[in-house]
C-alpha cells in the first residue's frame, strides 16, 4: 500500500464521525413525553367543559379548608362519575379566589349543585358569593394536567386598579387573556406527576396574576350568573309555552 493510499484512509476516518452527525436521525421520544401524551389520551376520554369561578371568602379562611373541602367533593363525585378527572387551577387570594374547572359538563354540574347545597344550609360557608364568569363547551384540550392550589398573598396596587377606569367588557377581555396565558404557561412549565409551583407561582409568573381587586369586581357584577340561578336553568324545560300557545277552552277530542 502506497503512502498516499495511506494517508487517504486515515483521512477517511476522520470524516466518518462528523459524516454520521449530519446523517438525518430518527427522532426518538423520551419517557417523559410518552408519560405526558399518555395522560393526555386519557384526559380526552370524554367532551370536556372549562368554567371560570370567582368568589369571596371570609378573612379566616385556610388555604387547608378550601382545598379540603374541593378534594372532598371531587373524590366524592369521582364515584358516581368515574374516571371523568377533574383538572384546573384555584388562586386564594386574601378575600376572593378564582378557580378554573375542567371536566364533563356532569361533573361541573355536581361540583356546583355541591356548593348550592352548602350556601343554602351553611350562612357561614367558607365560599360565598360564587359568580359562573364564562362555560365553555367541548373545548377541544385542557389548559391544566392536574388540579393545583396557589396561595396569592400579592399587596392591592390601587393606583393600578384597571377597574376604576374600564369597562366591563373590558375587565372581562383582560381576564380571560390573563388567565389562559397563565394556563398555557403552566402547561409548559408543569411536568406530569409534579405538583407544579403551589404557592411558589406569584414568584414563577408574577405578571400573569391577576390583581385581586379585578376578582372582587367581577364577584359584585350583576352581569354573571351564580351556581343557584345556573342550576336552575340548566335544569329546566327546554320547550317552554307562551301564552299566546294557549287556547281557551281547551279542544276537546271525541
Amino acid at each position: 500500500m502506497s503512502r498516499v493510499d495511506h494517508h487517504a484512509q486515515k483521512a477517511n476516518k476522520r470524516t466518518n464521525p462528523l459524516e454520521s452527525l449530519l446523517m438525518p436521525q430518527v427522532p426518538r421520544n423520551n419517557y417523559l413525553h410518552f408519560q405526558k401524551e399518555k395522560q393526555r389520551l386519557h384526559l380526552k376520554k370524554f367532551l370536556i367543559d372549562r368554567i371560570f369561578l370567582v368568589a369571596n371568602i371570609p378573612a379566616n379562611t385556610t388555604r387547608k379548608d378550601i382545598a379540603e373541602y374541593y378534594e372532598h367533593t371531587f373524590q366524592s363525585i369521582m364515584r358516581q362519575h368515574i374516571g371523568e378527572t377533574v383538572t384546573g387551577l384555584l388562586l386564594i387570594y386574601p378575600t376572593v379566589i378564582l378557580h378554573i374547572l375542567e371536566s364533563s359538563s356532569g361533573t361541573l354540574f355536581k361540583i356546583l349543585l355541591d356548593y348550592v347545597n352548602h350556601e343554602k344550609n351553611d350562612k357561614e360557608f367558607l365560599i360565598q358569593g360564587m359568580k359562573i364568569i364564562v362555560m365553555s363547551h367541548n373545548i377541544p384540550s385542557r389548559l391544566f394536567l392536574q388540579w393545583q392550589v396557589s396561595v396569592i398573598n400579592v399587596p392591592v396596587t390601587y393606583l393600578d386598579d384597571v377597574t376604576q377606569s374600564q369597562t366591563l367588557e373590558e375587565v372581562i377581555t383582560e381576564f380571560l387573556i390573563q388567565t389562559h396565558k397563565l394556563g398555557l404557561n403552566l402547561f409548559k412549565a408543569v411536568k406530569v406527576g409534579t405538583k407544579g409551583p403551589g404557592d411558589n407561582l406569584q414568584q414563577v409568573s408574577p405578571e400573569l396574576l391577576l390583581p385581586e381587586q379585578i376578582i372582587k369586581y367581577l364577584c359584585k357584577a350583576e352581569r354573571f350568573l351564580d351556581p343557584a340561578t345556573f342550576i336552575k336553568m340548566y335544569s329546566g324545560p327546554i320547550h317552554i309555552s307562551l301564552d299566546s300557545e294557549v287556547v281557551w277552552p281547551a279542544p276537546t277530542h271525541f
